[in-house]
């Protein structure tokens, strides 16, 4: 066996042995492991906090963070200092202890999710060979989405618990977000694991080595990309905190470092939702058109890789936020039950046929174009459709009749008619009143 193939295998193990890695760290290891995925959350929060007012403000002309440190670049920390020591307002009304409880519930399973990722393939720390991954279940993928699906309990229970309708109703918008944008993301994975054949991300990473996912499944990917948008509230679908109808949403009664920690959350989710999507359909830590066996896709280099693209996804949330209004909620509920999860299941419908059939991929886009020729055709053959002649007017596109033809828009409002009706009985009393008062005063001159 050459000694470029010895290092490739010892590089890329099976499942049994990145197992074996795993269970053979010793304490130190673990320790500097689990530091390390603790850590990477926040310190991504702070980058991307001062990243993102910077970049927003060069989309829309005017200067961001330019005051603390260089550039503006300690921003973020100097915001992170001042938090813990801003006073703390609990309301009279909140049930003290699930309010306390909320932030946490919301950021702790947001800094586990991280552990089930692979960040690089194996290397060697101190002389020891290990796996850059803290660990590998057989289940990581639903570890991974458990963990962003639960952080929502935290934001519905501090709607609940501040005693306040507005971030009650923002709880309440989160709820129903989260159930229907978990469901489409979920859709989207299962195409995922059809491909590979497992749920461990680890296996997942290994079966791009021959084509990456988001080209090979390219309908997962797009409907993956929004629904994540979706999960993490953020721009346009940052309903539970419309700052136009909820004045903050569900934290509008939090402060000092409570408040951080929803802040925390929303960010460290941005980071696990993109690296998440990293590790399913961009090739995980692989460099893009090389083999495994390139000098790219060995030791340490494979970690820059894989925080590129995450960082390629983290600039989207910042592009949509500085572009995209707010969706109104009807059509950020019907874009996700009505496009998103019935596209999804016939997606899968398709997958599982061509993994059933066996198709190579030529024959597949051969498939697809010979189904789209057909759908033209029968549309050309189709007769035009004959609009009714009738006084009937149309709805716009909106949803919202357009107004009748004969429109009479009345001068004054019944209202306003009864102001001048009694304005005018008013003044025809006037004038009597003063002929007969003039006319009394004449009388007792007379008299006199």
């Amino acid at each position: 066996m050459s000694p470029q193939l010895t290092q490739f295998l010892a590089a890329y193990p099976d499942a049994a042995e990145r197992a074996r890695l795993i269970a053979d760290d010793p304490w130190w290891l673990v320790l500097i492991k689990a530091v390390v995925v603790l850590l990477i959350g926040p310190v991504l929060t702070i980058f991307l906090i001062v990243w993102e007012r910077k970049a927003i403000g060069r989309m829309q002309n005017r200067p961001g963070p330019n005051r603390v440190g260089p550039g503006g670049y300690l921003q973020s920390l100097a915001d992170a200092i001042k938090l813990p020591f801003k006073e703390q307002i609990i309301p009279d009304t909140a049930d003290r202890k699930v309010y306390f409880l909320a932030p946490v519930l919301s950021a702790v399973p947001a800094l586990i999710a991280l552990s089930a990722i692979p960040f690089g393939p194996v290397v060697s720390i101190f002389g020891h060979r290990t796996v850059l991954q803290l660990m590998d279940l057989p289940v990581g993928v639903l570890v991974i989405l458990a963990c962003s699906s639960v952080g929502v309990y935290g934001i519905v229970l501090a709607g609940w618990s501040s005693g306040s309708p507005y971030p009650l109703f923002g709880g309440m918008r989160s709820a129903a977000q989260v159930i229907s944008y978990e469901i489409a993301m979920g859709l989207s994975i299962v195409a995922v694991i059809l491909y590979s054949g497992s749920l461990q991300t680890s296996e997942i990473v290994q079966a791009q080595s021959h084509g990456w996912y988001f080209y090979m499944l390219i309908p997962s990917f797009v409907i993956y990309v929004i629904s994540m948008v979706g999960e993490t509230n953020r721009a346009p679908f940052d309903l539970p905190e419309a700052e136009s109808e909820l004045v903050g949403g569900f934290h509008t009664e939090y402060s000092s470092m409570k408040f951080a920690m929803f802040f925390l959350a929303e960010y460290v989710n941005m980071v696990i939702v993109s690296a998440f999507c990293t590790t399913l359909f961009l090739g995980g830590w692989r460099f893009p058109f090389v083999g495994d066996d390139s000098p790219l896709n060995q030791n340490w280099w494979p970690i820059l890789w894989f925080f590129a693209k995450t960082f390629i996804l983290l600039f989207g949330f910042i592009w949509l936020r500085g572009t995209l209004p707010r969706l109104r909620y009807d059509q950020f509920m019907r874009l996700g039950w009505k496009v998103l999860v019935p596209v999804n299941l016939v997606w899968i419908v398709v997958v599982v046929a061509i993994k059933t059939i066996q198709w190579s991929w030529p024959q597949i886009l051969v498939g697809v174009g010979i189904v789209l020729v057909v759908l033209v055709l029968l549309s050309l053959a189709l007769p035009d459709k004959k609009l009714p002649e009738s006084d009937y007017v149309d709805l716009t596109g909106s949803g919202y009749p357009l107004p009748p033809l004969d429109l009479r828009v009345p001068d004054a409002t019944p209202r306003q008619k009864a102001l001048a009706k009694a304005e005018a009985k008013a003044a025809r009393r006037k004038p009597a009143s003063v002929t007969a008062a003039a006319a009394q005063e004449g009388t007792e001159d007379g008299g006199n």
